[in-house]
């Protein structure tokens, strides 16, 4: 059976655009799998706790000798790669903070790099393959080719390689110029706003469309 793992990880509540998105996304696969089931994990409301010098090493530590803080770290470990092993389909929401992921999405990627979980603990073969990865992408300013800020997102290229020995290849809807309507001196994009948001949204809205009848 279907089943969607809907992420998000914006702090910034209803205003948020990557959120906006990524429920459009939802409402989009169910619409297309009415018998699909979903599981919702909200990393901006709800965060795992990061890796600590302590936790950090309990992928490695035999199951027996794990200290109490590496059996919990490898407690959510085994919680993360189950929801993402049950899932046909993942939605994730990645806003662009400080030029970088939010931190929520970095400690979500260190938890899914579990050997014997979703990597082979001997070959380093990854497990996690075959599922469709779809990530929304929100970007407050512009960092197209050509711009001053071009190459300053390092969210979306890290993605792909935090998630690599997972065997998850994320494919990217990306948005620009989110903040473009609320701050002061970007007024004159809010049409490229607009622009970029539609296009998202149209290519969300076009993802599960079922093939017509002939």
């Amino acid at each position: 059976m279907a089943h969607l793992l809907h992420i998000d990880s914006s702090i910034s509540g209803p205003a948020s655009v990557s959120r906006a998105l990524t429920a459009r996304a939802a409402a989009a696969w169910k619409a297309a799998h009415p018998d699909g089931t979903v599981t919702y994990r909200d990393l901006g409301a709800s965060p795992l706790p990061h890796l600590t010098t302590a936790s950090a090493l309990a992928g490695i530590t035999p199951a027996a000798e794990r200290r109490p803080e590496q059996a919990a770290a490898w407690a959510v470990s085994e919680l993360v790669v189950e929801e993402v092993r049950e899932a046909t389909t993942i939605i994730l929401g990645l806003p662009l903070y400080n030029y970088g992921p939010p931190s929520s999405v970095k400690a979500w990627v260190d938890y899914l790099i579990a050997p014997g979980l979703s990597l082979d603990a001997h070959t380093r073969a990854p497990l996690l393959g075959g599922r469709e990865l779809l990530v929304l992408a929100t970007r407050g300013g512009g960092f197209g080719p050509g711009t001053p800020r071009e190459g300053w997102d390092h969210a979306q290229p890290w993605l792909p390689h935090g998630l690599a020995m997972t065997g998850l290849e994320p494919e990217f809807i990306t948005t620009e110029l989110t903040l473009a309507p609320v701050t002061p001196g970007m007024e004159h994009l809010v049409p490229l706003a607009k622009e970029s948001r539609a296009a998202a949204e149209h290519t969300i809205d076009q993802r599960w469309v079922p093939s017509l009848v002939r």
